[in-house]
């Protein structure tokens, strides 16, 4: 069985996720998400709309995700590759050779984004609506 793993936040799910995620699985037979916490993404400075549990839910229901656990933290990654013994470890190309150092554990894959649509799109969209 080949295991993948992707990280993220997934705030407002939108098609790009859904995207990345029906990409990531056809890379292999199991698809792990290291989902960000609540405490890990203030520490990146961002602030979700929905919290952990919720966006957690929402990801629960995605057919190609088979196992969602906390990213709490960077340099967590390592461990999880061998953790959860992972063959790919998949991300969107803008973090493209950020995380080449993990390819001694398995292979690193990026794939393209999905173009025009984004979460910080959307919210600013959102924003403009509420003006």
């Amino acid at each position: 069985m080949k295991r993948i793993l992707t990280y993220g936040t997934f705030d407002t799910f939108h098609w790009a996720h859904m995207s990345l995620l029906q990409r990531a699985k056809s890379l292999g037979d199991w698809l792990a998400v290291g989902l960000s916490t609540d405490e890990f993404n203030k520490l990146k400075g961002k602030k979700s709309y929905f919290s952990y549990e919720q966006r957690k839910e929402i990801l629960s229901g995605v057919k190609h995700v088979d196992f969602i656990f906390p990213e709490d933290n960077w340099q967590q990654k390592r461990a999880d590759i061998i953790k959860y013994k992972i063959d790919v470890f998949v991300m969107g190309d803008d973090w493209a050779g950020k995380f080449d150092d993990l390819s001694d554990l398995c292979k690193v894959v990026y794939l393209p984004r999905t173009p025009n649509i984004s979460s910080t799109v959307i919210k600013q969209i959102m924003k403009d609506f509420e003006r």
